[in-house]
């Protein structure tokens, strides 16, 4: 997850919390995450243009409007209509609306799943491949992504934890706190795209080499002893652990409460999955931080 945060004038409304834009790929469960809001009371808005954002918003915010927390979705239907997202949301913030803005991401490997197995056709696909509608969509989202406060990859979520991602970076943000998500990986799959920090742990010898301990992974008790008694770990995590306490206020200042630090490992089964787990341990103890630890590439081959 990341966050960009801009400073906003303050305007006295009826919103008990600030308005949030739920936006991201097409297929990467932007009308999900739209329940999960109604389900929490808010009023939720789909595919409006930008222009009608705007309408809404002051709407919303007026003395007399009947609810007090609105978030509206929008996808790359509504950039079909004139006027600029981005010009939008600085119209928003000098109006002292400046939303929360929540991206949603998925891998295009994903994502032309879930279009095959609804049948669809991808908004920007026109006459080409479903691969180069998605493309053009990328590119297209590239500006909102850099800006966004929360960005959620879905790839390897289900619908309930998509819904637990939500209402936990939600819970986070009314605290104050900094959430950090510690991720393991694999980099035979690919290094995960938004990772704020991203580090290797290849260099420790390899479980996987020995032969009592193959099929077990790195939260198994056995295997984290092994690489985390291995020469260099502790100082390994030690250094990580300093480098992200240097960065963490600097993050605060420019307005990032989402961060994801990534270890990297070959299959992301046994050292990047016991060095994140104790990262994850380590940050737990630190006050105004909520931190989770996830493993992507666990049960993969």
């Amino acid at each position: 997850m990341t966050t960009h945060q801009q400073d906003q004038p303050h305007r006295d409304t009826r919103f008990s919390q600030p308005p949030v834009l739920i936006t991201g790929m097409s297929g990467a469960g932007l009308s999900s995450a739209g329940r999960v809001m109604e389900d929490h009371g808010w009023y939720v808005s789909h595919n409006l243009p930008s222009q009608l954002i705007l309408d809404l918003l002051e709407l919303c915010a007026r003395e007399d409007s009947p609810v007090d927390r609105v978030a509206v979705v929008t996808d790359v239907r509504a950039r079909m209509f004139p006027g600029s997202m981005l010009q939008t949301l600085d119209e928003l913030r000098a109006r002292g609306l400046g939303p929360t803005i929540l991206f949603l991401e998925a891998r295009d490997d994903v994502l032309i799943k879930r279009f095959d197995s609804v049948r669809r056709v991808h908004p920007l696909q026109a006459g080409d491949t479903l691969n180069e509608g998605l493309r053009r969509e990328r590119l297209s989202v590239s500006e909102i992504k850099e800006c966004a406060d929360i960005v959620i990859d879905t790839s390897d979520l289900s619908v309930h934890d998509l819904r637990r991602s939500i209402e936990q970076s939600f819970s986070t943000m009314q605290r104050g706190h900094q959430h950090v998500t510690v991720q393991s990986f694999g980099f035979k799959h690919g290094a995960p795209p938004d990772s704020d920090i991203t580090v290797d742990a290849r260099f420790l010898p390899n479980p996987y080499w020995v032969p009592e301990l193959r099929r077990y992974r790195g939260t198994d008790q056995a295997v984290s002893d092994y690489v985390l008694g291995q020469h260099g770990a502790e100082e390994f995590i030690r250094d990580l652990l300093s480098m992200f306490n240097t960065m963490r206020p600097g993050y605060r200042h420019e307005g990032k409460n989402f961060i994801t630090i990534s270890v990297g490992c070959t299959g992301g089964h046994h050292r990047s999955v016991a060095v994140a787990e104790e990262v994850g341990r380590r940050l737990r103890t630190v006050e105004g931080l909520d931190v989770n630890v996830v493993h992507r590439d666990i049960a993969r081959h």
